[in-house]
């Protein structure tokens, strides 16, 4: 099994049963090793993409609460080199922020071309939550739409290559999750009051998220929708893709000239 694509106008039911791996996959040690394949893979062709410094890569992370984005980021980057590798988490915008437009902030964390950069959370809070709590117009989003397919149409134009990951979590499995972070002391953190809220909007949100993927799956910047109910298949189907599209950039080292060639060291 491997994520495909959605294609642009594609439409999709993020049904809970959707949240489940299905085909080929492994199971058990058999799948950890397969990722864990795919992570020395990234690992690998990162230092490449530094050492090149033609391209860039953005990898997007969006989901609901504890589908598993800063699990993801620490699983699947676990052998990346930091110094070509930086995450930013978005918040709910600041003052200054929001006396912008809404991607000036985004735009700034935008990866130079021979980094990967990962947004845990991005661009689309800004669809999404004012969409589900602002009341924000159907003319509104979808103007923000339209900004956005532009903005990640510059962004492949300039040499970054955008992945965009939905990580889909059914609606048992997050009760789960959330449980877990209330019975565990160590995950306590993670909890918030407002998971709640956005819990008892479950069927509003699934709109929001639909309707995103329709609209903003591009040639030039696609989803892929992960079922994330399980870690290590979310880890595994992530990471192959990642992989798989460094792999196909044609990255090499930058070849020395014939004056540092011709040098000796004494």
């Amino acid at each position: 099994m491997k994520l495909e694509p959605l294609a642009p106008g594609e439409r999709v039911q993020l049904r809970d049963s959707d949240a489940r791996a299905r085909g080929d996959l492994p199971h058990g040690d058999a799948l950890e090793n397969a990722a864990r394949k795919q992570t020395d893979r990234i690992a690998d062709l990162q230092r490449v993409l530094y050492a090149d410094g033609r391209r860039a890569m953005l990898i997007v992370l969006q989901g609901r609460d504890a589908s598993g984005k800063d699990g993801t980021i620490r699983k699947v980057f676990t052998a990346v080199n930091p110094q070509g590798c930086e995450v930013t988490s978005f918040k709910a915008p600041t003052e200054l922020e929001s006396r912008h437009d809404f991607l000036w902030r985004v735009h700034a964390r935008v990866p130079p071309l021979g980094m990967i950069g990962i947004f845990n959370r991005s661009h689309y809070e800004d669809v999404i939550v004012p969409r589900v709590r602002g009341g924000m117009k159907k003319k509104e989003w979808l103007a923000r739409y339209q900004r956005i397919n532009d903005f990640e149409r510059l962004l492949t134009e300039s040499g970054v290559v955008v992945l965009k990951f939905l990580l889909h979590i059914s609606r048992g499995e997050q009760k789960q999750r959330l449980n877990d972070r209330l019975s565990d002391k160590t995950k306590n953190w993670k909890f918030r009051a407002a998971d709640l809220d956005d819990r008892a909007l479950w069927s509003e949100y699934t709109k929001a998220y639909r309707s995103i993927l329709e609209h903003t799956s591009t040639e030039a910047a696609p989803w892929y929708v992960v079922p994330a109910d399980d870690n290590d298949a979310r880890n595994y189907l992530v990471a192959r893709t990642i992989a798989d599209a460094l792999d196909d950039l044609d990255l090499r080292y930058p070849r020395a000239s014939k004056d540092v060639l011709d040098l000796k060291i004494v």
